[in-house]
Order: structure tokens, then sequence, then C-alpha cells
């Protein structure tokens, strides 16, 4: 999965070097990740001119923060690949006014030109960022409450006391993600099939936010088989009589 999804973002970037890049973060890139860098340092991966935007970050932390996803990336990406400071873009999760830091990523958004290709996780609920499932998705970079079970699968960040991860995050909207011209999700382990089925198979549904991949016309899913099981190919509908 790594592997063929490193190369698809290398070919991408030699196809356009000012690739704009939506990034995420959690366990399931960290091997997309270490094959970026191993691309980029035997020279096949040049991240010279591209931009990248990541979808999250925790309200309330500073990016130095061992726990923040501004140093998570610092760790697993951005020391290893040649990006330029300049172009690398976090949500600032420590913001005095979390309402304009939103409202400034949406304008930084579109003053690069949008994002080219959108790499996405998925939370065993369905999230896709950190759009929670509930009764409403917001389109735009928004300020959300975390559910417990998003929690305790970032507690891996806070020395594994989820209690210790924020209850409040930014995260890009559903529509902005939307917005991408190419999209990729990756997801792996027994965990993420009911979600992926739903995803897949159910109604479009702010209760799935995932499920919004639906409408977009150019999304591909990489998946493990366990992740995958409930997946198959097309089926034809038989015409109604």
């Amino acid at each position: 999965m790594a592997v063929s999804v490193a190369q698809r973002i290398a070919r991408a970037l030699r196809g356009k070097p000012t690739l704009v890049l939506g990034l995420p973060t959690g366990r399931t890139p960290l091997n997309l990740y270490r094959e970026l860098a191993r691309l980029t340092a035997a020279g096949q991966a040049d991240f010279s001119r591209a931009s990248t935007f990541n979808l999250d970050e925790f309200l309330g932390l500073a990016a130095a923060h061992p726990g923040s996803y501004r140093s998570y990336m610092e760790r697993h990406l951005f020391t290893h690949v040649n990006l330029q400071p300049d172009r690398i873009h976090l949500l600032d999760g420590n913001a005095r006014d979390p309402l304009r830091e939103c409202e400034h990523y949406e304008r930084a958004i579109r003053e690069a030109g949008g994002i080219d290709l959108q790499l996405l996780g998925i939370g065993a609920n369905g999230h896709i960022g950190f759009n929670e499932p509930g009764p409403s998705v917001s389109a735009r970079t928004h300020r959300t409450r975390l559910h417990p079970e998003t929690r305790r699968a970032n507690a891996m960040l806070f020395g594994g006391d989820w209690r210790k991860v924020p209850r409040e995050a930014l995260s890009v909207g559903v529509g902005t993600i939307l917005r991408a011209r190419e999209i990729i999700l990756l997801a792996t382990g027994r965990d993420k099939a009911a979600c992926i089925q739903r995803m897949v198979y159910g109604p479009v549904t702010p209760r799935v936010p995932a499920s919004f991949l639906q409408l977009h016309s150019n999304v591909r899913l990489v998946l493990d088989a366990t992740a995958g099981a409930s997946v198959r190919g097309p089926t034809r509908r038989r015409p109604r009589r």
C-alpha cells in the first residue's frame, strides 16, 4: 500500500512540481511517509516546489508540543523530504481566535490553487479529518469536539493515556475535502471494515462522514485485506418491473 501510493505521489510531483498535497496523520500513513522519505533520498521524489496542507490539529496545543500534529509531521515526514518550510501549512491549535484561524486556513488553501491530491485516513466511526459523526457536517474548516473513541485512537501521541488527548480540535471540513481534485483514502485493520462497508454501500449521511466521498468523481481506496473484507466489486442492479 505504501509503495503504491508513494509512487503515485512521485508521479504526480513529476507531472506537476507545484503539486498541492493534503496530508493526514495517525498510524495508517506512517509507512507511506517512510516510503516517501526513501524515494526522496533516492532522488525519485522532489518536494522542493510542492505545498502541503494538513487536515487537522488539536485545539490548545502549541506547535512544539510533542502530541501536536505539527510534531508528528516533523518526526515522520517534513524532516525527511525537501519541502520548503514556507510551503508547509498546518492549523495553529494554539491560535487566540480559532474561528479566524479556520477562515485564514480556508483562504490559504484557495490562494494555493486548491488541493490537487488529498490523502485521507478513516476513523473506525467513519470520520475523515476530524469530521465526526453527528446530525450534520461542516463544509468548511471549523472547530470540533472529538468523540471519546477518536481520543482513544490518538492516545499514542500522549503516552498512551487517552484522557490527556484534547477534547477539541480544528479540522478541514467535508466540503473542503471534496473540492480536492483527487482523493486517496488508506485504511488498514479489521476495525475499519464496517465503516468502509458503510462508506461504500450505505447512504450519504453525516452519521458516516466518509460516505460523502461517494459524491466525488475521483476517489481511490487503498485497503488491506482486513479493512476491505466487506467491499466487493460493483454489482448491477436488477431493473425494477
